[in-house]
C-alpha cells in the first residue's frame, strides 16, 4: 500500500502545480493515465461530481478511504 500511497501523493502533486481547482473528471483522467490499479480508481470514482481545491479533493478521497477501510493502510492525504 505504500507504493499506493506514494502513486496518489505524485498525482496529487502533479494535478495542483500550475492549477488551483480540478474537477472530478481531472481526476479519474489523470488516475487512468498513470495506470493505478483498479481498487485505487474505484476509490476515486466514489468522489462526487465537482469542482476542487487540493483541501477539497483530499477531505474527499479521506472520506472514500475510510469508508473503503483502508485508512490503517493508505492513511490520509493534504
Amino acid at each position: 500500500m505504500e507504493e499506493t500511497r506514494e502513486l496518489i501523493e505524485r498525482m496529487l502533486d502533479a494535478m495542483f502545480a500550475q492549477v488551483h481547482h480540478v474537477t472530478r473528471l481531472d481526476v479519474i483522467i489523470r488516475a487512468e493515465s498513470m495506470d493505478m490499479a483498479d481498487d485505487v480508481l474505484e476509490l476515486i470514482n466514489r468522489i462526487p461530481p465537482g469542482r476542487y481545491t487540493r483541501a477539497r479533493l483530499c477531505d474527499q478521497l479521506n472520506s472514500a478511504i475510510t469508508a473503503h477501510g483502508w485508512s490503517r493502510t493508505l492513511g490520509t492525504f493534504d
